[in-house]
């Protein structure tokens, strides 16, 4: 079992960053990819990122790359969601996932996050 919390969404201006956070609980944290989806109000939820186990591959839509950058730090328990240059079109819940192998947090991660808010003005 693994429980996830994100943090670190909030209401910024178009433009700015966030750095959003997971937090896992669970000693086998690293054994599992990670990802990042979001949902736009009125929107079905999509896939934003993903990271192999060892943080060694990484996999972006290509709505964010370039914009967007995922890293982990599997002595925290923790993975990131850097996001840099804000667009109104970001604004959406962005949920973190776990799965226990790279094809499954892809498309049907085994856990979830309550998600984070993040609103972006223009």
């Amino acid at each position: 079992q693994v429980q996830l919390v994100e943090s670190g969404g909030g209401l910024v201006q178009a433009g700015s960053s966030l750095r959003l956070s997971c937090a896992a609980s669970g000693r086998t944290f690293s054994s599992y990819s990670m990802g990042w989806f979001r949902q736009a109000p009125g929107k079905e939820r999509e896939f934003v990122a993903a990271i192999s186990w060892s943080g060694g591959r990484t996999y972006y839509a290509d709505s964010v790359k370039g914009r967007f950058t995922i890293s982990r730090d599997n002595t925290k328990n923790t993975v990131y969601l850097q996001i840099n240059s804000l667009k109104p079109e970001d604004t959406a819940v962005y949920y973190c996932a776990a799965g226990q192998s790279w094809s499954i947090v892809l498309v049907t991660p085994n856990y979830w996050g309550q998600g984070t808010q993040v609103t972006v003005s223009s």
